[in-house]
């Protein structure tokens, strides 16, 4: 497979657009072509649904080809990655509704999923290329994450230790919670935490700032982990993949009939950020996935469910929400989506419906679910059933068969229990996970947010 920046340009291989994060040109890099999933292959893959074997062959589908990756090294890499179950939950039963627990990673959030498989294709790609891979007297290759919550502990368990390499997590100052910040800032090793005295967007703006800088990328071989990466992306398409597989029908085995297939239509629902789970869905619709729509849940920070509406993009500064890992006032990710619809706002409408959801109305959620289903949920979990509950009450009674939704629950409620525990009323357990790193005193270096303050960081 070949990439091409959102914004044009040469095509690239795999090596570049993995090292380089973020094309020269500022844009994204995307597939050139995306190859629709052979005949027979999502069929094949659902009578023995396993997220590494499935993400082992969505590699291989999309980056083995002539110049790719071995697909040995694929399949292999998949497996040690995707080494966790992505269980779907089922909720209710009229309106169907699964809940697609993305949290059982080391680090109890989705983002698991791409950095890990990320991690090790870089190292792929780097181990025995022209450039070296990190080697004595070489400088190794510097990752830069922005996080505004799990991302950050995502990145640094994924490259813990992973030679020639280093991370450098930055972070907005009293926006992630306590038990995420722990993940992050607590490891040591190759990892480094910049607290940035700002919001996400800033510590955003600073990573896209640092490679529009040639002298700079060259001289720390700067690569991002974020979601802007396209290797962070496409292992996303895996667990939207996965979930369709074991999707059930209204009774009886997983149906891949495809979309408007005999049992209704299938509807995901993404609480989303900087959109790169929803982007990463978008793919796999592309390719083939029979999923009819996706929902794009927000918090208050509503810029793409505004988007949808009028058809303009107005950016704006995020607010703060209880569903912190959301508030993002400019998603990079809404770039890929726009280009692989033309920039066609009405054509996204067919595919993508947006809402979203005050913090009370995240809250009452919350405690409803736990009181009614005996499940709890975290914050954007709570969004994302929100997004889905609103969808199916709007569309009761329709022909073409009952619908069937999913809900991508993208992290551990114990991550966000400042926030849940006076929703519930109860302290919530410690993950084991959690409970390791929160015996740890962090150490991070505070920065305004300048470009110059984060040269002088990487440099210090």
């Amino acid at each position: 497979m070949r990439f091409r920046s959102t914004r044009g340009g040469p095509l690239v291989d795999l090596r570049t657009a993995l090292t380089e994060g973020l094309a020269p040109d500022g844009g994204l890099y995307m597939p050139a072509d995306l190859p629709p999933f052979p005949p027979g292959l999502l069929r094949e893959l659902a009578l023995d649904p396993d997220p590494g074997r499935t993400g082992g062959a969505i590699l291989v589908h999309l980056l083995g080809g002539e110049g790719g990756l071995p697909h040995s090294d694929l399949e292999g890499l998949a497996r040690e990655a995707l080494n966790f179950p992505l269980p779907l939950v089922r909720l209710q039963e009229d309106p169907a509704i699964w809940i697609l627990e993305l949290f059982h990673g080391p680090t109890l959030a989705f983002k698991d999923v791409g950095a890990r498989v990320m991690a090790r294709l870089l190292a792929a790609v780097m181990t025995g290329a022209e450039g070296g891979d990190g080697g004595e007297g070489e400088a190794p290759i510097t990752v830069l994450a922005a996080t505004s919550g799990d991302t950050g502990g995502a990145v640094a368990s994924a490259f813990l230790g992973v030679p020639g390499t280093r991370v450098v997590v930055l972070y907005p100052e009293g926006q992630v919670s306590p038990r995420q910040e722990a993940q992050f800032t607590t490891l040591g090793k190759n990892t480094r935490a910049l607290r940035v005295a700002g919001t996400f967007d800033d510590c955003q703006r600073l990573v896209k700032e640092a490679f529009a800088d040639p002298g700079l990328r060259g001289r720390h071989r700067l690569t991002s982990a974020n979601s802007i990466n396209i290797g962070r992306l496409i292992p996303q398409i895996v667990y939207h993949v996965h979930a369709r597989l074991i999707l059930p029908g209204i009774e009886g085995p997983p149906d891949m009939a495809g979309p408007g297939g005999p049992t209704g239509p299938v509807v995901v629902s993404v609480p989303s950020g900087n959109f790169g789970n929803l982007a990463a869905g978008l793919l796999a619709k592309r390719m083939g996935l029979p999923v009819d729509r996706f929902l794009a849940a927000t918090n208050v920070n509503d810029v793409v469910p505004g988007y949808l509406v009028s058809g303009t993009y107005t950016p704006r500064p995020s607010r703060r929400t209880l569903s912190s890992a959301m508030d993002v006032g400019d998603p990079s990710n809404l770039e890929r989506i726009q280009a692989l619809y033309g920039h066609r706002v009405e054509a996204l409408r067919e595919d993508v419906e947006g809402s979203s959801w005050t913090d009370q109305e995240t809250r009452d959620a919350i405690l409803r679910v736990d009181r009614d289903r005996n499940y709890l949920l975290d914050p954007h979990g709570a969004v994302g059933l929100l997004a889905m509950e609103a969808w199916m009450e709007s569309h009761r009674g329709e022909e073409g068969g009952a619908p069937r939704g999913i809900v991508l629950a993208t992290a551990h409620p114990a991550k966000f229990a400042e926030g849940v525990e006076p929703v519930v009323g109860r302290v919530l357990p410690l993950p084991e996970a959690l409970a390791a790193r929160m015996g740890s005193a962090p150490v991070f270096r505070s920065i305004q947010p300048r470009l110059q303050a984060l040269v002088d960081a990487l440099e210090a």
